[in-house]
């Protein structure tokens, strides 16, 4: 089987451009949550044509890496698909690159799997408007889609059964990692461990299948040992009044209410993130609007928890 080396990923190279030195002052804070592809990320080896288990296809690197043409390792699944999720065009790419075919999305995309219709298309209008920006590509995705593409890619994610695809382990180190091709991050090869802090620090469960693009393979979210139930507090109780209960507008389940969305089972780190936006006025429109007070008085710590919680839960 032929083998090549990867240095900074093909399969991603065309989302690379958010690691590029002209961006580094656009970029948010903190770095765990706002990750950008290291540019010294190790050399990396995978099979070319790449296989996954419980598919009998094969996909060469070249279409791994196609971002308006990916791979669909298992096609007769959730069909009927929209054009534009398996098919992109110009500069709206096609939606499964990075929220994958089961709508479950890598941990720098949003996981879309049963979200509401209806939230998932005005977000898509807050992209375009930039009323919600995106320093990596969904200002220029989102711009280039027609009214049409966005309610048909919406109401196939609204229809998606959500699946477990972030597995929360509290711990006081984690593995030393790098940041590599997609601004996912990887185990470093080189070893060692190191204190997780105040972070929250995402990892594949196989990094060879999440490379491919598979659906199937979930992700690891380790927290601070203690995140969980403190989490717990501030979601369900508002923690002492430094915030509003979630379960308030999101459900007591936290799988959403009407148009809005589910927070049960998202990835952590991608929780923290929009936390962080919504505090900073980074994320504007209506939803932002909603967000401002919950989020005014969350210390690093109290997002982390939150974060932590909320991705723990069955989605």
């Amino acid at each position: 089987m032929k083998r090549i080396a990867f240095v900074v990923g093909l399969s991603f190279v065309l989302l690379l451009a958010v690691g590029s030195a002209a961006q580094l002052g656009e970029l948010r804070s903190p770095g765990w949550a706002f990750q950008i592809t290291a540019e010294d990320a190790p050399e990396v080896e995978l099979a070319d044509p790449a296989r996954i288990p419980g598919s009998t296809l094969t996909f060469s690197r070249e279409r791994i890496g196609d971002l308006l043409n990916p791979p669909d390792w298992f096609p007769v699944e959730n069909n009927p698909k929209p054009g534009i999720v398996v098919r992109g065009h110009d500069d709206a790419l096609a939606c499964g690159v990075c929220h994958l075919m089961s709508g479950m999305g890598h941990p720098e995309s949003a996981a879309l799997a049963g979200q509401p219709a209806s939230y998932i298309v005005r977000q898509l209008n807050d992209f375009k408007n930039e009323l919600r920006k995106d320093i990596s590509r969904m200002n220029s995705v989102s711009a280039a889609l027609s009214d049409q593409e966005m309610q048909e890619a919406a109401e196939w994610f609204a229809g998606l059964d959500p699946l477990p695809f972030n597995r929360v382990v509290e711990t006081d180190t984690v593995p030393r990692t790098y940041v590599g091709e997609g601004r996912m991050r990887f185990v470093d090869p080189a070893g060692g461990t190191e204190p997780i802090g105040n972070r929250v620090i995402t990892l594949p469960e196989d990094a060879g299948r999440a490379r491919s693009r598979d659906p199937k393979s979930g992700f690891i979210a380790y927290v601070p040992t203690g995140s969980i139930a403190r989490g717990e507090d501030l979601v369900r109780n508002g923690g002492d009044g430094r915030t509003i209960a979630c379960t308030i507008c999101h459900g007591e389940d936290l799988r959403g209410l009407a148009d809005v969305p589910r927070l049960a089972g998202i990835h952590s780190i991608y929780l923290a993130r929009q936390l962080y936006l919504f505090k900073n006025g980074e994320r504007a429109g209506i939803g932002a609007e909603l967000m401002a007070k919950p989020v005014e008085q969350l210390s690093d710590a109290d997002i982390v928890a939150i974060a932590a919680y909320l991705g723990s839960l069955e989605p």
